[in-house]
């Protein structure tokens, strides 16, 4: 007997492609921001299989906000390095 749910990478690649139109209508920059945020979602791929959720979009968004905030956490610490005195 096959597979009867998709795997979530599938699902991802799937969700992916439905946000196409959306992504063609950004400019030059927000296509390359967009691509960004994609790719975070890629990267979390494995964590994200681990969420049973009903709509995969909660877990791209949860993969998307990890890399924003890991993306912080290194500018803070680079920006206290440069000056120590700058409260975060």
């Amino acid at each position: 007997m096959g597979k009867t749910v998709p795997s979530y990478r599938i699902v991802l690649e799937s969700e992916i492609r439905n946000w196409s139109d959306f992504r063609k209508a950004l400019d030059s920059r927000g296509q390359e921001i967009f691509d960004t945020l994609m790719t975070a979602c890629r990267m979390h791929a494995s964590a994200g299989r681990m969420t049973v959720r009903p709509v995969p979009f909660e877990a791209m968004l949860m993969c998307m906000l990890l890399e924003q905030e890991k993306t912080l956490t290194l500018l803070e610490e680079k920006l206290q390095k440069l000056s120590p005195s700058v409260q975060t």
